[in-house]
């Protein structure tokens, strides 16, 4: 039990006899349990910070249409192939015919972000359009890392590339690119 003792009041100097007093005593248990409830109310209903996550628009699948291929400019479209150890390939176009490419390069500023950012200024001089940019297609291999890929869509957020794919067949040349050390 928790109390608080305020002095003794009684006896004295001076020749004086005075009766001592009892000392008072203040239960403060009730107020250690105020304490607790308040503490337990505020930790329940604050609000813990939420797990930030990004968006991902999918498309909806009618099973009744067939999927019909989509004609894109070849002269728009990045493909990025991530494999194993962190090994990043980039082309422009397709790979029959690269306007640049294949490369190996790097993740982070130095690497796929300045490429991305010179290759959207490209697209938007040969279009002209703002609406028309790049479109950029992700290929994350079978031996690539989760982390990998998350750090390829923080790079589309980050230079602001809009429109991009996370695609999963490889052509047997992009196999083999991937491959090789």
């Amino acid at each position: 039990m928790a109390e608080l003792n305020t002095g003794d009041g009684g006896g004295g100097k001076g020749g004086k006899v005075r009766s001592k007093k009892q000392n008072s005593k203040v239960d403060l248990t009730a107020m250690v349990d105020l304490a607790f409830l308040l503490i337990t109310f505020f930790m329940l209903t604050t609000t813990l910070s939420k797990p930030q996550s990004m968006n991902l628009g999918l498309p909806d699948k009618n099973e009744k249409e067939p999927e019909k291929p989509i004609k894109v400019d070849e002269k728009r479209t990045m493909t990025i192939m991530m494999g194993e150890n962190n090994k990043l390939i980039y082309y422009m176009g397709l790979l029959e015919s690269p306007i640049a490419g294949p490369k190996d390069i790097e993740y982070g500023k130095g690497g796929i972000r300045k490429e991305l950012l010179a290759r959207k200024k490209s697209v938007l001089a040969y279009t002209g359009d703002k609406t028309k940019g790049i479109i950029v297609i992700i290929k994350p291999g079978k031996k690539s890392k989760y982390k990998n890929l998350v750090d390829i869509l923080d790079e589309m957020a980050i230079t602001g590339v809009e429109t991009y794919a996370i695609v999963n067949d490889f052509q047997p040349k992009e196999k083999e690119l991937l491959e090789k050390e």
